[in-house]
């Protein structure tokens, strides 16, 4: 997973700068969107492994299905994918581009894990909470995992904040067996 990062972190970095550049963030996020449900189709995906068929008949295929929805610089991006055989890496790119955006927006993603579903009210008041610790717009994703036994975990960027009933516990017999 680490690779693939690696390996899309240019691209999504490239892609990002131009669209910036450009004022263009809104039409390279459809573009993309585009392209990754153009490459995710089953006989798309086995052209694109099939070294039979080629690079420029692939480019040729995938520019005639998006048509002129593209336009020039995403096509041109679309071939340097395809030249250089990262079509496998275009999911990665697009979140990272799409993390790129919403800190260009100002807007930070929070990941919440509970034990249970978080009804709308506990949300948005997670939501204002968060917003006011770090200022600036949270987007909240939830994830239920009933392993965690109650409480939160609660991850923007780098920092995770374990509230959690399994991370007290685990807290706990870590200071018992020293």
């Amino acid at each position: 997973m680490a690779e693939i990062a690696t390996i899309a972190r240019p691209y999504a970095e490239a892609v990002f700068s131009l669209a910036k550049e450009t004022k263009s963030l809104p039409a390279w996020s459809s573009a993309l969107a585009l392209v990754q449900a153009v490459n995710v189709d089953p006989e798309m995906r086995r052209l694109a492994t099939d070294p039979a068929f080629g690079k420029d008949k692939l480019i040729k295929l995938f520019l005639d299905v998006c048509g002129q929805q593209l336009g020039p610089d995403a096509s041109r991006f679309l071939q340097v994918l395809i030249h250089a055989n990262r079509l496998d890496a275009l999911p990665e790119i697009i979140a990272q581009f799409e993390v790129l955006r919403a800190c260009e927006n100002g807007v930070k993603e929070a990941s919440v894990v509970s034990a249970y579903p978080l009804d709308a009210t506990q949300v948005a008041a997670l939501t204002a909470r968060l917003s006011s610790r770090f200022g600036g717009t949270i987007d909240v994703t939830q994830h239920v995992d009933p392993e965690i036994i109650g409480g939160l975990i609660i991850t923007i960027g780098d920092e995770v904040y374990d509230a959690s009933v399994r991370g007290k516990l685990q807290d706990m017999a870590n200071t018992l067996n020293r």
